[in-house]
């Protein structure tokens, strides 16, 4: 990863990411501590690039945010003196971006902490998996700011945790904590303090492990298919299913598992 690294130096000279690989696992850190993470366009070129140059020995990604939160969201900073055009090619860059988590080659695990807020929520949505410490929360003060959620938060968000609660935090500034945030559907995971990124990277080894085709068909087709109608689904998810037990891997998987060389599924503890 020196090549990203160096290219992410080369732009801005604030470092707004540390990325490093870890086995086949991408570690990639937010890295403006002094702005509670905001992500200003350094930082989202800085994850453009990253995600558009995933090395073949990568099988998923971590993002977490350096110091004590994960992304207080957008940098408003840098808000002031566009005009509308200049904002939709803004809102399109962080939609080109966060495109390339969502349904890039590999799965990303967001591991949450602090403020979860605007901007910082809608890259976590992005993910695949979030998991949140317990000291984690989450809103969308856009309305109390007189904008509009612009990273694609209004087409995520609402498939996580519905319409009508995406509006009252807007309107009203509600924020959740993480307890309630992983019922309503913000995360999947909450661990206690310090231990998101450890619990993410634990999570990513395993994803790692998995046929790749798998993991495509789980980031690609699984979400796909679950908002078509389902007569779709059912055509899409039989033609999946197919492909992937037709691949080389899988059947070595099975066959390992039918000769007893692979591990049963057990109760959790």
């Amino acid at each position: 990863m020196r090549s990203v690294r160096a290219a992410i130096a080369a732009k801005s000279s604030a470092r707004p990411l540390v990325v490093e690989q870890d086995g086949a696992v991408l570690k990639i850190g937010l890295d403006r501590a002094e702005k509670r993470n905001a992500l200003n366009d350094a930082t989202i070129r800085a994850l453009d690039e990253v995600f558009s140059r995933i090395g073949a020995d990568v099988g998923a990604a971590v993002i977490h945010g350096i110091g004590d939160n994960f992304s207080a969201g957008l940098d408003l900073s840098e808000l002031s003196e566009r005009d509308a055009t200049e904002g939709v090619q803004h809102s399109v860059m962080w939609h080109r971006c966060f495109e390339k988590i969502e349904f890039g080659r590999i799965p990303v695990i967001a591991a949450l902490k602090g403020a979860v807020i605007g901007g910082g929520l809608e890259l976590a949505s992005a993910c695949h998996i979030r998991v949140a410490e317990e000291g984690a929360f989450y809103a969308l003060p856009e309305g109390q700011r007189g904008i509009f959620v612009g990273g694609g938060g209004s087409v995520r968000l609402p498939r996580l945790i519905g319409v009508h609660r995406m509006a009252d935090m807007m309107l009203t500034g509600r924020v959740y904590g993480a307890a309630e945030g992983m019922a309503l559907g913000f995360s999947q995971y909450v661990v206690g303090a310090g231990a998101a990124l450890d619990k993410a990277m634990e999570l990513a080894r395993k994803v790692a492990a998995n046929a790749p085709l798998t993991n495509f068909a789980v980031i690609h087709a699984l979400p796909r298919i679950a908002e078509a109608d389902p007569r779709t689904g059912f055509v899409t998810e039989a033609l999946m299913s197919s492909i992937a037990q037709a691949d080389r891997e899988a059947k070595g998987r099975v066959r390992a598992f039918l000769e007893k060389r692979a591990a049963k599924v057990k109760a959790p503890e």
